[in-house]
This record gives structure tokens, sequence and C-alpha cells, in this order.
């Protein structure tokens, strides 16, 4: 994942930033789905492992600079690395100063769910090798309900929800919990969608020229457009498929991007009349 290729939807530009890359088992992203159907899309290996990047969104605005989801992080050991299979390390900040910014230009940073793929980036490990928030001028948006189950999780979330990725984040006042659709800037609103997670959100991101849609972990790969191909990883499938059923439809009718997180093929697309990957941006 590099940042030669972006998204310009007039006055808002999207990059996607490295956030750390790994593999994971085919099954595990598509749930009930047959191998032999989803990995005509999407191949695996021998081993049935598919390569998956965890790519932040980079929204710039002219007036802002924001997150969506911050990777990994680097606060993994060599054990989790092993086990979680990573190919290509963390690096949001090397890729932000690629474009020109540091880590204090970022000022919102959105979770569109806690998961420690998506929140491992939240806290780094500093220069010191102690443990610092990544970007210490940002608001932090997340859903009250997503913040509820961080900090009380059920014994199924408590493998994913890492008190050390989000350690010293309430305490910083950077943290801002949202109850359902909220206008974060300009152009920028998150809508939870649950499914996923309890709290899951999207992201709408309007420009003058057109729109792109982020729904995260609810739309992990343009593979899933099939409202019926869910992730093992989803808390409540129902909710996906119903969730997908209703917003995909509308999003495309008005001829707004997608735009993914965990998809090596594709950054972004539109979809054509059949629903399926269109306008693609690779």
């Amino acid at each position: 994942m590099t940042c030669d290729i972006f998204l310009d939807l007039g006055g808002v530009r999207i990059d996607w930033l490295c956030g750390g890359d790994f593999e994971l088992d085919g099954g595990t992203m598509y749930g009930a789905v047959p191998r032999v159907l989803w990995q005509k899309r999407y191949p695996a290996d021998a081993d049935n492992y598919i390569k998956i990047p965890n790519a932040p969104l980079l929204i710039r605005t002219g007036e802002h600079n924001i997150l969506v989801d911050t990777g990994l992080g680097n606060k993994l050991g060599d054990k989790q690395k092993e086990i979680f299979r990573i190919y290509r390390d963390w690096r949001l900040p090397e890729d932000l100063d690629r474009l020109g910014l540091s880590r204090e230009d970022v000022d919102l940073v959105i979770l569109t769910h806690c998961d420690f793929d998506h929140a491992g980036g939240v806290v780094m490990l500093g220069r010191t090798g102690e443990p610092e928030l990544t970007f210490p001028r940002a608001r932090h948006i997340v859903q009250k309900r997503e913040w509820e189950d961080v900090c009380q999780p059920g014994s199924r979330a408590k493998h994913t929800y890492w008190p050390e990725n989000v350690a010293g984040l309430a305490e910083s006042g950077l943290l801002e919990r949202v109850d359902g659709d909220f206008e974060v800037a300009p152009g920028i609103t998150v809508r939870r969608t649950g499914g996923h997670t309890r709290g899951h959100q999207l992201v709408e991101i309007r420009g003058r020229d057109g729109a792109a849609v982020h729904l995260g972990d609810v739309l992990p790969t343009h593979t899933h457009t099939n409202p019926l191909w869910i992730m093992a990883y989803d808390n409540f499938p129902l909710d996906v498929i119903a969730v997908k059923e209703s917003l995909l439809p509308r999003y495309q009718e008005q001829g707004w991007w997608f735009t993914f997180y965990h998809d090596i093929y594709m950054r972004a697309c539109r979809l054509d009349e059949k629903g399926c990957a269109g306008e693609r941006l690779t």
C-alpha cells in the first residue's frame, strides 16, 4: 500500500496509509461462503491464507486532517507478529511525513470500531520506548456503545479490544463519544451501523465533485458487496446483512465511491448495475 494513489472528491482528498499488513485464514473473512466461490475473487495460498492490508484513510479537507482508523501500531511483539503473519510493519508516521504532515498535524481520528487492527495505532511506542498517544492533538471520535464495550468487553470482545491500545485516551481529554449520526467536520459525517460490533460506525465523505462512504468492516473488501458474504468475525451477522441490503443500493444509486480498509486489490470503487465493483481505484 503506497501513497501514490489517491481519490480526489473536489476539495477533499483521500489517501491510504500503511497500517501494517498481515495474513489471515481466508475462511475467517468469508464465514459460511465456500472457498470454491470466494477464492475466485480473492485468491488464497496453499495454506488457505490471504493477504490483508490494514489501510487507514487520510482525509484532507483544507481545514482538517482526518484519519479513519489507525492500523496495528508498533507495540506488537515478535510472537504476535508471527501469530498474525505480519508481512509489512505499521508506518503511519513515515507515510504522513511523505505527505508533508506530522503526527501533530492530524486533528481528528475517527475509529470505525476498536478492534486491535483498527485501533492499534491510537497509542504507539515513542522514541524512549514508552507508550504515548500517536496523535496528541486529535479528537478521537468513537460511538458511545463502542466505548462501553471497550471498557466492559464480553468474552468474545476481550480478545480483540486490547486495553493497551487505548490506554490514556479517555484521561487525555481527546476522546469524544458520539451517539448515532454526528457531523465530525464540514462534509464528514459518522453514522452508527452496528453489525460487525455493537458500536461500529461508517464515515460519509463529501466533496464538491463527489462523495465516498467508508463502511469499515461492514464492507472490508470489494468482494463483500454480496450482502450474504460476511465475516466470521462479525459479532452480529444478521445485522451486517441487513445494513448492507439497506445501504449499498442507496449509495450505489447516488454514485458514491466505496472505500476499503482490508482490500489488497482495490482501494475504492463504484458499484455497477449488478452491485459489483465497476469503476475502480487500484
